[in-house]
């Protein structure tokens, strides 16, 4: 299979490309592909010949979102469904990229693939405007959403976490967001099996079992070796910030797991990601 990769630059698309490029012929996109270029998109697109499109490409700022609304839009949204067209242009299908955030937070359990989306931030109304481009465009459209990703050679918040406590910062965590804390490496590889099924449709790709931002917080803590580091709880009331994250925005893996694809939980995720970490 042919297969481009726009935000290829990015994390995600970078290791996207070493998973991918073994059974496949994978091109990557990069800034260069502008996604809010329709045309110069297109052309980038359409050079490569793809039989299927992967858009990783994405502004990941929520409080930047916040802030600028319209922009978030434009590259999120427009930006999505720009990459979509491009690749129907192609005769390729869709795989996005999407967010937890499409949802409120509201609910007491873990959101299925079919549950109601009521986004409540910019970057999370970005990000179901994207998701409804690419379906209104593209019928061969795979929608994955994921959660918390954490991945190598950049900022995250495992390492926001280890590096203020190596540096004997004090940390205030909030007890009262919950999500999936989900491995970058492990997506991409989930992310490798769902497109081998050709089972287009909205999935779920996290690492199982949520937990929220302070028990995330402590756990990491604890497997290094500094159990006795204090964290101190707080609200999200306590923490405020341009954007209102979703309180418990969980999400359930039901449509992949059918068909066979699942992710460890993400405690062993963490583990692995650290244990890389002390090698390289």
């Amino acid at each position: 299979m042919r297969i481009t990769i726009t935000g290829g630059t990015g994390k995600l698309g970078r290791h996207l490309h070493e998973v991918l490029n073994s059974t496949h012929t994978v091109s990557l996109l990069g800034r260069e592909a502008d996604i809010t270029d329709f045309g110069r998109l297109r052309e980038a697109v359409q050079a490569t010949e793809p039989d299927l499109v992967i858009n990783a490409a994405a502004w990941t700022d929520v409080d930047g979102c916040a802030r600028e609304p319209e922009k978030a839009l434009l590259i999120n949204g427009l930006g999505a469904q720009n990459v979509a067209l491009a690749a129907a242009s192609s005769q390729a299908a869709i795989l996005h990229v999407s967010s937890n955030e499409v949802f409120d937070g509201q609910s007491q359990q873990p959101y299925n693939e079919f549950a109601p989306c009521r986004p409540i931030s910019p970057y999370g109304y970005s990000k179901w405007a994207a998701e409804q481009g690419v379906m209104q465009v593209n019928p061969r459209h795979y929608i994955v959403r994921t959660a918390w990703l954490f991945a190598h050679g950049g900022k995250n918040f495992i390492h926001a976490i280890l590096n203020a406590a190596h540096a004997g910062k004090a940390l205030r965590v909030v007890i009262d967001e919950v999500a999936n804390p989900t491995y970058n490496n492990d997506l991409a590889q989930a992310i490798a099996a769902l497109i081998a099924t050709e089972r287009y449709g909205t999935y779920h790709l996290v690492n199982s079992g949520a937990v929220s931002r302070y028990q995330f917080a402590r756990t990491i803590l604890d497997m290094v070796g500094m159990t006795e580091y204090p964290i101190e709880r707080i609200t999200r009331a306590e923490w405020p910030r341009p954007s209102t994250p979703p309180a418990y925005a969980a999400l359930q893996n039901n449509a992949a797991a059918s068909v066979g694809i699942t992710l460890r939980p993400w405690q062993e995720a963490v583990e692995a990601f650290l244990e890389y970490e002390k090698k390289s």
